[in-house]
């Protein structure tokens, strides 16, 4: 990737608000690149990244501090959003087997290999002076598996960075990565036919051949260029549709 692939080459110091620094950064290696905000922008403390780093790593610490992840979409444009919850989001594609359907075969799996339940976010940064601000986000669903207060047992992750000042940011950026560690206890890939039109984050509708109903978030895609190639979607939050 060309962002990822432009390393700093001397100490780079990211100031300002989290879309106009992650603007910054992506048109500091691609300088015609658009850049699309979904999410809400926030202010950000001043953090300077080590020669050597990678700037989109940047991208994603700093993204992070508002909640939010940075993709592109079919057209090249980066887009700055939040991830949808799941079962609170409008699907946006029914992936169904049989006639007329778009399935053609998944691949279905759960492991509580590196299941997060909680997060401890922290945030402190002197040269903003601003007194240090943490957050605990958990999981507080009693129906999920990986509840809190669960038989499946407390397994807090920890993170902090100095872009995070507030305490809202700390909590955006908790739920950011309990979404995305309690995510792979069910996950799949789906083979289907092609769209274009999806994007990581849309919330997927999966009816699969014995019937059963699966909503999904997606997270990337692969599409195989020769004749009759599969159109993969790895997904993440299985959860039970409808």
């Amino acid at each position: 990737m060309v962002v990822a692939d432009d390393r700093f080459r001397a100490p780079y110091r990211a100031s300002g608000t989290a879309v106009g620094a992650i603007t910054a950064l992506i048109q500091r290696s691609i300088p015609d690149a658009a850049v699309v905000n979904r999410a809400v922008d926030a202010a950000i403390g001043p953090r300077v990244f080590d020669i050597e780093g990678d700037p989109w790593a940047a991208v994603t610490e700093i993204a992070h501090a508002i909640g939010a992840e940075v993709y592109t979409d079919a057209d090249g444009t980066f887009i700055i959003a939040e991830l949808p919850d799941p079962l609170t989001t409008t699907p946006v594609w029914t992936i169904a087997a049989g006639e007329g359907g778009a399935y053609i075969q998944a691949s279905r799996g759960m492991s509580a290999d590196g299941v997060k339940n909680g997060w401890l976010i922290r945030g402190e940064n002197s040269e903003a002076n601003v007194a240090p601000v943490s957050a605990l986000v958990v999981d507080n669903d009693p129906t999920s598996p990986t509840y809190w207060d669960g038989p499946f047992g407390r397994r807090p992750g920890f993170y902090s960075s100095a872009t995070i000042i507030s305490s809202g940011a700390a909590t955006a950026a908790g739920t950011l990565r309990l979404r995305a560690s309690v995510a792979p206890n069910a996950s799949a890939d789906i083979s289907a036919l092609p769209n274009p039109a999806l994007e990581p984050g849309d919330v997927l509708r999966v009816l699969y051949p014995d019937g059963t109903a699966e909503l999904h978030q997606a997270q990337g895609f692969s599409l195989d260029l020769d004749v009759g190639g599969s159109f993969v979607i790895q997904t993440i939050s299985a959860k039970e549709g409808t």
